[in-house]
């Protein structure tokens, strides 16, 4: 009997010549005015690296301490300004009108001179929107530096170290920025990866070897960077500093970090510091920045510890009851980054692609009828974009989602009243898959299928204007690698529910599945079919198969998206996936919304035989794969 698996299942990557991100750094030359001026972070310019142009811009934010201190204790005043001889220091250099500067409630634009004057209060983060044309410096981790902390006393004691006391507020704070054909371009790929959620260092090495380093080598990007959607950690803040050093480092192009429900400090007495570790070392909680003609809003849409809110959903009341004896995360925006949001959008054109990104997504197809796993005020943002070009992107649920305007779902309406959605949301599957579990490859990382079937990797939107088109990237993969081929037979299904059963409760020898490529009379006779799962798969996607090279039939999507409950179960697994998942760990593919049916006959013929599949996506690009199998007459 054969024994062969999808092509692209044995594909093996070429070895691999690393192209870093501009990487030099020069020693610094911003010198500090003693007893004036103090630079957040560690000061680096940035010089031409050779064989990359101008190099990557490197610096900080600069805050100005004078004797005097601040003119007003309830108002923050500084500049925006064109940093040209890139030292960090705004000695002398011209101002950039028009740019946004936030205290997180706030939203003022800079004068003509780049002044700006806001309300300031503890514990606030001032920020500016990069606006495009421009690039605010990078750290040494290629972390954009953007923001300044005001929190005099600094955190409350916190197991991983919150924020260090800031002491008074300022004289100034001054954010440099240097002209950038590169965030100029209407032309721009946005990186969009899910849940690093690394756990210790060996999990950081998984993914350097896997995304990564397949991040390491792409130079499509740079210009708008990548977005990382949130679990950057799993939990141990403490590796935030390895993270930083062994895998954003590599990455080609500027880091941008929005926090997840694994990136709390879980020891925070409340929710006002639940992200202090976070904040100190990675970005601010929310904020914006343009490139080309997008606006992209990064938020935060974790809530911990949450409280019962009136307006949250059925079923948060009693898991938010609590929030000191027995503390629970839901998905959730407070008021003021509500508002905040609300102010932010009033300032951009109404024209510009907005993508307003989040951990947990502002709704998802596997956990529709979950009320933690989606965001409770997701009607609000929708109201808040309405007649906007815009798109969703999010993490959290390890899964591929490319959700389509109009696509509707039976949790949705129960649960929000949103009977359709009125612009794309994309969950952005994760790095870390299914947390890292499975078998280890010769490339160094786990397979880690998720409960999608979908594997490991990361989501490009490639803009062009206010308008974009999605694609998916697998973790060792070349660009056409999109799809995943199986045989759901009822020899497997029967497989399936004892190994299960078996997993739960190991006693005797493990049911195996001696060849999931080969079926019999009978299995033909009991309703077998191929099932592609078709990662950046949606509504308006489709797929035929040709078998043997007779005419193309057309395959059925599992699941419709037409307002229809999460179909789950054997029927609508993902064969492939499962049969490695039960074997060697994981979650189980039982649910997808991209997956795809083809009906085998009945009367197929003995011997070996070839199905080609054609996946073709909502914008016509077209992918093929195919899967060798075998009928026999007996099992």
């Amino acid at each position: 009997m054969l024994k062969t698996y999808p092509r692209h299942a044995q594909t093996r990557r070429a070895p691999r010549v690393r192209r870093c991100f501009r990487t030099a750094l020069a020693a610094s030359a911003a010198a500090a005015v003693a007893g004036s001026l103090t630079l957040v972070a560690a000061p680096a310019s940035a010089q031409p690296a050779e064989g990359h142009g101008d190099g990557v811009y490197r610096g900080e934010v600069e805050v100005v301490r004078t004797p005097a201190g601040a003119g007003k204790d309830s108002v923050l005043t500084g500049k925006v300004f064109v940093d040209a001889d890139r030292d960090g220091g705004s000695d002398g250099e011209r101002g950039l009108a028009g740019v946004m500067v936030t205290n997180g409630r706030d939203v003022v634009r800079t004068d003509g001179k780049g002044r700006y004057r806001l309300p300031a209060f503890d514990n606030m983060t001032v920020s500016i929107t990069q606006p495009s044309g421009y690039q605010v410096p990078l750290d040494e981790h290629n972390i954009p530096q953007f923001h300044y902390n005001h929190l005099p006393e600094g955190s409350p004691e916190l197991r991983h170290g919150g924020i260090e006391p800031t002491g008074p507020l300022p004289s100034a704070v001054n954010f440099p920025v240097v002209e950038s054909e590169e965030t100029a371009d209407s032309a721009q790929s946005c990186v969009i990866a899910g849940d690093l959620q690394t756990t210790d260092r060996q999990e950081i090495a998984y993914a350097r070897a896997g995304a990564i380093e397949d991040l390491s080598e792409r130079d499509d990007y740079t210009g708008c960077g990548a977005l990382f959607v949130g679990d950057i950690a799993n939990d141990d803040l403490s590796l935030y500093p390895d993270i930083k050093k062994e895998l954003f480092t590599e990455v080609n192009g500027p880091v941008r970090l929005l926090p997840g429900n694994h990136d709390i400090d879980f020891d925070a007495p409340s929710a006002e510091h639940a992200f202090d570790t976070f904040r100190a070392q990675l970005a601010p909680e929310y904020y914006s920045y343009d490139v080309g003609d997008v606006h992209v809003v990064a938020l935060n849409t974790v809530e911990y510890p949450c409280t019962a809110a009136e307006d949250g959903p059925d079923g948060i009341k009693e898991r938010c009851a609590d929030p000191e004896g027995a503390p629970a995360y839901n998905g959730r925006m407070d008021e003021d980054q509500l508002t905040w949001l609300k102010r932010d959008l009033a300032n951009v054109d109404r024209d510009r692609l907005i993508v307003v990104a989040g951990h947990i997504g502002l709704l998802n197809y596997a956990d529709q009828s979950s009320p933690v796993h989606q965001v409770d005020q997701v009607k609000r943002v929708h109201e808040l974009l309405r007649g906007r070009p815009a798109v969703a992107v999010a993490g959290h649920s390890h899964s591929i989602e490319n959700l389509k305007a109009g696509d509707a779902a039976k949790g949705w309406r129960d649960l929000f009243g949103v009977e359709g959605l009125p612009f794309p949301h994309i969950t952005a599957g994760a790095i870390s898959g299914d947390w890292y579990s499975g078998e280890v490859g010769e490339e160094g990382y786990p397979a880690a299928i998720g409960r999608d079937g979908g594997r490991p990797g990361v989501v490009t939107l490639d803009i062009e204007g206010s308008g974009f088109r999605e694609r998916y990237t697998v973790t060792g993969e070349p660009d056409g690698v999109q799809t995943q081929l199986g045989v759901n037979s009822p020899t497997y299904r029967r497989w399936y529910e004892e190994r299960k059963k078996w997993n739960d409760d190991p006693a005797g020898e493990a049911p195996e599945l001696e060849d999931p490529l080969a079926v019999d009379r009978g299995d033909l006779a009991g309703g077998t079919w191929l099932t592609t799962n078709f990662f950046p798969g949606s509504t308006g996607s489709k797929v035929e198969v040709s078998i043997d090279g007779g005419p193309a039939g057309k395959a059925e999507r599992t699941q419709r998206m037409e307002g229809e409950a999460v179909g789950t179960g054997p029927e609508y697994s993902d064969p492939y996936a499962v049969s490695r998942q039960l074997v060697h760990g994981g979650s189980l593919a039982d649910r997808t919304m991209h997956l795809w049916r083809f009906d085998l006959p009945a009367d197929l013929g003995a011997g070996e035989h070839t199905a080609e599949v054609t996946a073709t996506d909502s914008y016509g690009r077209e992918f093929t794969d195919t899967l060798e199998f075998e009928v026999v007459e007996e099992a």
